[in-house]
Order: C-alpha cells, then structure tokens, then sequence
C-alpha cells in the first residue's frame, strides 16, 4: 500500500526535478532562438510535455514498486 509520505515525496520529487528540466530546456531555447538560432525551438517546444513525462515517469516507479 502507498503511504502519504511516499505520495509526497513523489510529488515533490516530480514538481522539482520536472520544473528544473522543463525550466533549464524553456530558458537554454529561448536564449537560442531570441539569438537566431532555430534550433531553439526543438527546445522550447517539448519542456512542458519532457516535464510532465518525468512525473509520469517516477509515478510508474512508485506504482510498480507497490504492486
């Protein structure tokens, strides 16, 4: 059975480690594609789903652990 504990350190884990990914590709992106570069935007595009899938990710762990 999960516990809380393990539901809130999954949730962290998931919100830290999906915003510092998802933050570090939006930011490196946007610096490439405000400077010319079109490269930028394979970055800049998929952060947010490369984020979420990281959640997605560590919950399955944690799914697969229990049962």
């Amino acid at each position: 059975m999960v516990t809380r504990e393990e539901i809130l350190v999954l949730g962290l884990t998931a919100g830290v480690v999906g915003s510092l990914v998802g933050g570090l590709m939006l930011g490196v992106g946007l610096g490439l594609a405000v400077g010319g570069q079109h490269l930028g935007w394979l970055l800049v595009l998929p952060a947010a789903p490369v984020a979420g899938l990281l959640g997605y990710m560590l919950a399955r762990k944690l799914a697969k652990r229990v049962g």
